[in-house]
């Protein structure tokens, strides 16, 4: 029965030769301001007594971006990837897992990896699959991959993500421009329309033979799967209570948090990169767990909310500015909900 679910310690994950090779970004090139959407919504607003610039004015968030319509999920996973292997300088061949965590995706069958895996020209002795957990997802992929790293049956592991939210804008803008469209549409809907669009990779090896890396330290996980109904989204919509989905995701990620303080010492690390939703999340998350927002990177501003790629992606834009022997915690949260925070030693 929901709300019935026992609370537990959450036993850490640690991992002893893992290590973080390269993070890249792919960029969606069209930048789509929050002020078209509200353009292209103006009939609506109008006939319904709204005002225009909420999305901007509670999110925060002033523009996303879109790829070309002649770009498809994997191709932006695949640009991603690409750029990760040639910034961590490891051959191709050489790579022994990839893992597709994107949410985005065409078809059922097959799985995207294997395009992602065709196209980056892996060996054939690479494992592939997709690995599918909401905004979680990359995190999670992160985590499988240290466990085999850790395990010695790969060398190198590559992650990826490829996000695009052009289709679910376009949907959403035609069904909230129907004449029975109603307030409580607009407002079920709004989570949608901080969405962005962007690829994020990473590369993994052995810490021991990669000196230069960045040690993948452990984290923890935890469940609230009681709130699986409050964020649910296909590539036609996505139908979200954003208040519930705020109070339950802040108390995740508080008890998430707290769980890891009792076994890492987090007591002050030098940068936060967690999930990028909107101002209002970052701001009551930041609060909850106590950390210092100047320590926190934004993409979501600029960039939106680019599901599982959020994290790898934030996490890329900062990397030139981290110094060796630095600190960094990551935070996911996906619908569910689930929960992770994992920590980087720069």
């Amino acid at each position: 029965m929901a709300g019935c679910y026992p609370m537990q310690s959450t036993m850490p994950f640690r991992y002893r030769d893992s290590a973080i090779l390269s993070v890249a970004a792919a960029d969606a090139p069209i930048v789509v301001t929050s002020e078209a959407i509200d353009q292209r919504l103006m009939p609506t607003y109008e006939r319904l007594g709204m005002q225009p610039g909420m999305i901007e004015r509670l999110a925060g968030v002033s523009e996303r971006r879109w790829w070309s319509e002649d770009v498809s999920f994997i191709d932006a996973a695949s640009l991603a990837g690409a750029k990760a292997i040639a910034d961590a300088g490891v051959d191709p061949q050489e790579i022994g897992l990839l893992i597709d965590t994107s949410v985005c995706r065409d078809r059922l069958e097959p799985s995207a990896a294997v395009d992602v895996h065709a196209q980056l020209g892996l060996g054939t002795g690479c494992l592939n699959f997709d690995l599918s957990n909401a905004c979680l997802g990359f995190i999670n992929g992160m985590q499988l991959a240290a466990t085999l790293l850790d395990a010695g049956q790969i060398d190198y592991a590559l992650v990826v993500d490829g996000e695009g939210s052009r289709g679910i804008y376009e949907s959403t803008i035609a069904r909230l421009l129907q004449p029975d469209t109603t307030r409580e549409d607009v407002l079920a809907n709004f989570a949608t329309l901080t969405l962005g669009s962007g690829g994020a990779a990473m590369v993994l090896g052995r810490a021991s033979e990669h000196p230069e890396g960045h040690r993948f330290v452990g984290g923890v996980a935890r469940a609230a799967t009681e709130h699986t109904h409050l964020c649910v989204g296909d590539l036609n919509g996505m139908s979200t209570d954003a208040r519930g989905l705020l109070e339950a995701g802040v108390a995740l990620a508080r008890d998430t948090w707290t769980d890891a303080r009792e076994h890492f010492d987090w007591s002050d690390l030098d940068c936060y990169v967690i999930h990028q939703v909107s101002k209002l999340h970052t701001k009551a998350i930041t609060e909850a767990i106590g950390i210092d927002p100047a320590r926190v990177p934004l993409t979501f501003p600029t960039r939106g909310n680019i599901g599982p790629a959020s994290v790898p992606f934030t996490l890329a834009s900062v990397a030139p500015e981290l110094e060796g022997g630095q600190r960094v915690a990551c935070m996911g949260i996906g619908s569910g909900l689930n929960a992770a925070v994992i920590e980087i030693a720069w």
